[in-house]
C-alpha cells in the first residue's frame, strides 16, 4: 500500500480524489491540503511515499505546486510527487523537471477520473520513477521542432511514437502491446533514441525520460561524448 498526501485549493475537487484514491486497498490518503505552506507541513509531519500536487495553488495561485514539489524533493529524496495541471505546458514541465526526473510525475487533470492511471503514477514517483503525461510530450515535441532542434529532426516516426510511450513510464514490453510490435524492435528504437540524444546511461539519471525533455534543450542527464 502507498501512503499519500493531496493538495488542492478547491474544496470538491480535493474531497473527489481523496474519495476516488481511497477506494481500494493499494493507496492509504494520510491528509489533504488547501495550499502548498500546508502541503510542505503535512508532508514533513506524516511523512508520506508520495504527493499528488495541483500546479496552481495558494498563496501565490502561480506554480506553488512546481515549487512545493521541488521543495519536497530536495528534503525527501523518497518521497515522489506527481503534479497535476490543467494545461499542456511544456515550460511548466521543464520547470518542474529542471533539477532532475527521478521522482516525478507530470499529468494532465483530465487523468483525475482514471483511478488506475493515477495510481499508476503515484507508485512510479514513489519507487523513483518518471511519467510525463502524453499530450504533454506532444507540446515538448512541438516546442522542439518550432525551436528547430536538429536531435529531433533526427528521429524517425516509430521513434517518436515508442519516446511518447516511454515519456508515460511505460515498459518495453507495454510500448510494444500497445504498438504492436515486438519487444526487441521497441529495445532497437529506445536505443536509437538515447543514440541521437547523446543520453549516456549514468546512475541516478531516468534516461527514458530526459530523452523526452532534451526536445526542448534541457540537459537532464545529457552528457557528450569526448571526440
Amino acid at each position: 500500500m502507498i501512503d499519500i498526501v493531496i493538495a488542492e485549493d478547491h474544496y470538491l475537487v480535493r474531497e473527489g480524489l481523496r474519495r476516488l484514491l481511497g477506494d481500494g486497498d493499494e493507496v492509504r490518503v494520510l491528509g489533504v491540503a488547501g495550499s502548498a505552506d500546508e502541503l510542505l507541513e503535512l508532508v514533513d509531519t506524516r511523512l508520506p511515499d508520495a504527493v499528488l500536487t495541483d500546479i496552481r495553488m495558494p498563496p501565490g495561485m502561480a506554480t506553488d505546486g512546481i515549487t512545493a514539489a521541488l521543495t519536497i524533493r530536495e528534503r525527501y529524496l523518497s518521497i515522489g510527487v506527481v503534479v497535476l495541471s490543467q494545461h499542456a505546458d511544456a515550460s511548466y514541465a521543464t520547470t518542474l523537471f529542471s533539477r532532475g526526473t527521478t521522482g516525478l510525475a507530470y499529468l494532465l487533470k483530465e487523468r483525475v477520473g482514471d483511478r488506475a492511471e493515477l495510481v499508476r503514477a503515484l507508485r512510479t514517483v514513489a519507487e523513483g520513477g518518471s511519467v510525463v503525461d502524453p499530450l504533454v510530450v506532444d507540446e515538448l515535441v512541438t516546442a522542439g521542432r518550432r525551436r528547430g532542434d536538429s536531435r529531433l529532426h533526427t528521429l524517425t516516426g516509430r521513434e517518436l511514437d515508442v519516446l511518447r510511450e516511454m515519456a508515460q513510464g511505460r515498459t518495453n514490453a507495454a510500448i510494444a502491446g500497445r504498438l504492436f510490435i515486438s519487444e526487441s524492435a521497441v529495445s532497437k528504437h529506445v536505443g536509437s533514441i538515447f543514440a541521437k540524444m547523446g543520453l549516456l546511461d549514468e546512475p541516478g539519471v531516468d534516461r527514458r525520460v530526459s530523452a523526452v525533455l532534451a526536445y526542448v534543450g534541457e540537459d537532464l542527464g545529457r552528457t557528450t561524448p569526448q571526440s
